[in-house]
């Protein structure tokens, strides 16, 4: 055998790796991280919500380049000397759920679209043959209607939470005995969050401001990207782009990015909003919102549609308006209802809808 390498003289606060952005809104960005960044998120998140165990199993479809399968598939298990399970290819709803099948993973980390097309599978009469005691979603906000589904196919719950390539790993989420679908839970322990105004100051309850997390696990900032180092990192703040509201009782409700909300009438329309209540639609397995412009110069909202394999598309544009102004106002429904195959998405899974305006 080969006698173990030296170790390398760093410190806690040196730079070890990068991590690339996914480019949801644009070009990906070089995110630098130092040494303790990864295990302030093993002693954060890691313990107090995964609360992976040296007998776990961990399959993680996002992938190890993707800073959310970076603590699911590695720095989780093995701060406790647990087991993960690699997959190379390309994660499709039927080959995941065969994999939790035959390989009896017990923890299961995903992304929402992910869990919805999956969903759509178990609904069609697919088997949740499953040895899961806990699933995780991350990198967008879980539909609400998804989550429910989920566990009345499986029994097991969903763990929705929030993090970011520029904070490592998920500073929000719902925590195991106590999730809310439709919620981001509450700050995870060793983060604290303000949710802030165009003006700066902190937002009062039931008001949507950008939120803004602290923590031991942030960036250093971009690399050879100064300005916008400087617009997101404030001190020991550091900028989301995310929109957000706090409930009374603590818990945030997740509202869109920054760039992707809108005003119809005078009113804040949340895409997310209205997509949650478009997939509660029978039909729909996943859905993207974005402002379009009607011949007025007008912003109205335009929803893009993947359908279940086998729906009737007849009257979808006209049941999907019903449905979301019966759910959420009369003034948030999409004016248009466009189906298509596939939503455009980064690598890690997330809705780029930047693309979708483009062409809207």
């Amino acid at each position: 055998g080969h006698d173990p390498a030296e170790t390398a003289d760093v410190s806690p606060d040196d730079v070890a790796f990068w991590l690339y952005s996914s480019g949801s809104t644009g070009q990906p960005k070089g995110v630098t991280h130092v040494h303790r960044s990864l295990a302030a998120t093993a002693d954060t998140y890691g313990t107090n919500v995964f609360g992976v165990q040296e007998d776990d199993l961990v399959y993680s479809a996002a992938k190890i380049f993707f800073a959310y399968g970076l603590g699911n598939a590695m720095t989780f298990p093995m701060s406790v000397g647990a087991t993960t399970l690699l997959f190379a290819g390309r994660p499709t709803p039927d080959g995941v759920i065969d994999i939790l099948a035959s390989q009896r993973p017990t923890l299961f980390c995903g992304v929402p679209t992910l869990f919805s097309a999956m969903l759509a599978q178990l609904e069609g009469g697919a088997k949740a043959d499953f040895a899961l005691r806990l699933c995780i979603s991350a990198g967008e906000a879980l539909p609400e209607a998804t989550g429910i589904g989920w566990h009345a196919k499986t029994g097991v719950d969903i763990l929705d939470g929030v993090g970011s390539t520029e904070m490592l790993h998920i500073f929000l989420s719902n925590c195991e005995g106590d999730v809310v679908y439709g919620t981001s839970g509450v700050a995870v322990p060793g983060y604290d969050l303000r949710l802030v105004g165009e003006d700066g100051n902190e937002v009062d309850v039931g008001e949507i401001g950008e939120l803004l997390v602290a923590g031991e696990s942030a960036s250093d900032g971009y690399w050879n990207q100064r300005d916008k180092s400087r617009a997101t990192f404030e001190g020991v703040w550091t900028r989301t782009g995310d929109k957000y509201e706090r409930r009374a009782d603590g818990r945030y409700i997740y509202c869109g990015r920054t760039d992707d909300l809108f005003k119809v009438s005078g009113i804040w329309v949340s895409p997310f909003e209205v997509e949650q209540s478009i997939t509660a639609h029978p039909s729909v397995v996943e859905a993207a919102v974005v402002a379009a412009a009607d011949d007025a110069g007008l912003l109205k909202p335009k929803a893009f549609v993947v359908l279940k394999d086998g729906a009737d598309s007849q009257d979808i544009d006209s049941s999907i308006k019903s449905l979301v102004q019966d759910d959420i106002g009369k003034w948030k429904y999409p004016r248009w209802v466009e189906v298509v195959d596939d939503l455009p998405k980064t690598a890690t899974g997330k809705i780029q809808r930047f693309k979708l305006r483009d062409g809207a």
